[in-house]
C-alpha cells in the first residue's frame, strides 16, 4: 500500500532541508566541485535504476538533448557548484535561506521573459517584501558586518540560476515527447558528465577520504538529488503542483534547524526574522495558483510545464 502523501511530503521537506547540512559536511573532506560531482553521480545512479525498473526510454532528438544540456547546466551543474563553494564561507542556514529566494528571482525574470506571467499588484508587493527580507537576513544596516559577501552572492546566484533554468525549460522542453522521469534522469546524467569534465581541471584527488564527508556526499546525491526527485513525482501526481510546491517553505526552516542543532551555527535575530519575511514575500508571488505552483514544483529537475505531471527541485530541484 502506498504511503500517505503527507508522509512523503514531510520526508521530501526533510531531505531537501538537510541537503545544505550535507553540503557543509561534504566540503569538509572534498573540494566543492568534487562534492557536486559526487552528488550528481549518486543521483544519476538512483534515477537510472528507477528508469530501468520502469523501462523508460531516453529522450529522442538532437534538439531535445541540446536543450537538456543547457538545462543541466542551469538547474544542476551551476547552482549545485555555487552552493558548494558558498558553504565554504557561509553557514548552511544562510545557504538554505538564500535558496528560498528562487521564487522572487523567478517572478522578477517573468516581467521580461514570460509575457503570460505578468504580475498582479499582490505579486509585485510580494517581490518587494521578499527582497526586504533578503536585506534583513544580510543585515544591510550593519554594512554586512561579519558576513562573507562573496559566499552569500554565490548562494543568491545559485537561486537565480534556478529561476533562469525554469524559464528556459518552459520555453524549450514543453511537449518534448518524453516522460518526466526520462527527461530528469537524462538531465542529471548530462550534468554529471559536465562535472566529470570540469572537476579534474580544478581539483586533485584528496590525500585521504574521511568517512563523514563521504557519507554526506552519498546522502546528498542518492537522497537529495535522486530519491527526492522520485518522491516529488509521486506527490505532484497525487495532489497537484500547487500543494506540492508548499515544500519550498519548509526547506529553510529545516536547513536552519539542522545547522543550529548539528553544526553549532549561530543565529542573530535578523536571520530568522528576515527568513520569515522572505518566505512571506515568496508566498505572495505565487498567488496566481496553478501556474506559479507548477513553476516551484519543477525547480530542481527542470520539468516543462506542459509535460505529463512529474519539481528543481531541484527539479528536482533542490532541487536545492
Amino acid at each position: 500500500m502506498m504511503v500517505d502523501w503527507r508522509i512523503r511530503f514531510g520526508v521530501l521537506a526533510l531531505v531537501w532541508g538537510f541537503s545544505f547540512f550535507f553540503i557543509k559536511v561534504g566540503t569538509e573532506g572534498f573540494a566543492p566541485f568534487q562534492v557536486t560531482f559526487g552528488r550528481l553521480l549518486f543521483g544519476t545512479a538512483v534515477l537510472a535504476v528507477a528508469m530501468a525498473i520502469k523501462r523508460e526510454r531516453l529522450p529522442r532528438g538532437r534538439r531535445t538533448w541540446l536543450h537538456l544540456t543547457v538545462a543541466a547546466f542551469l538547474l544542476n551543474s551551476l547552482p549545485f557548484s555555487l552552493f558548494s563553494y558558498a558553504e565554504l564561507t557561509i553557514p548552511s542556514t544562510l545557504a538554505g535561506i538564500c535558496n528560498a529566494t528562487t521564487p522572487l528571482w523567478g517572478m522578477l525574470l517573468s516581467l521580461v521573459a514570460l509575457s503570460e506571467d505578468r504580475p498582479t499588484r499582490v505579486r509585485a508587493a510580494g517581490l518587494g517584501i521578499g527582497f526586504i527580507g533578503v536585506l534583513t537576513v544580510l543585515g544591510v544596516w550593519q554594512g554586512f558586518s561579519g558576513l562573507d559577501v562573496t559566499g552569500t552572492l554565490m548562494a543568491l546566484l545559485a537561486s537565480f540560476s534556478y529561476a533562469v533554468g525554469w524559464i528556459y525549460v518552459r520555453r524549450t522542453l514543453a511537449g518534448a515527447g518524453a516522460s518526466n522521469l526520462s527527461l530528469a534522469g537524462s538531465q542529471v546524467g548530462l550534468a554529471t558528465l559536465q562535472l566529470a569534465l570540469v572537476t579534474p581541471l580544478f581539483t586533485s584527488l584528496p590525500s585521504s577520504v574521511q568517512i563523514g564527508p563521504l557519507l554526506a556526499v552519498i546522502a546528498l546525491g542518492a537522497l537529495g538529488t535522486g530519491y527526492a526527485m522520485l518522491l516529488q513525482y509521486g506527490v505532484v501526481t497525487e495532489v497537484g503542483p500547487t500543494t506540492a510546491s508548499m515544500v519550498t517553505y519548509f526547506i529553510p526552516v529545516i536547513a536552519t534547524a539542522a545547522g543550529v542543532a548539528l553544526l553549532d551555527e549561530q543565529l542573530s535575530w535578523n536571520t530568522p526574522v528576515g527568513a520569515v519575511i522572505v518566505l512571506a514575500g515568496a508566498a505572495l508571488t505565487q498567488t496566481r495558483g496553478r501556474r506559479a505552483g507548477t513553476t516551484i514544483a519543477v525547480r530542481a529537475s527542470g520539468f516543462p510545464k506542459n509535460a505529463p505531471a512529474p519539481r528543481p527541485a531541484t527539479a528536482v530541484a533542490r532541487h536545492p
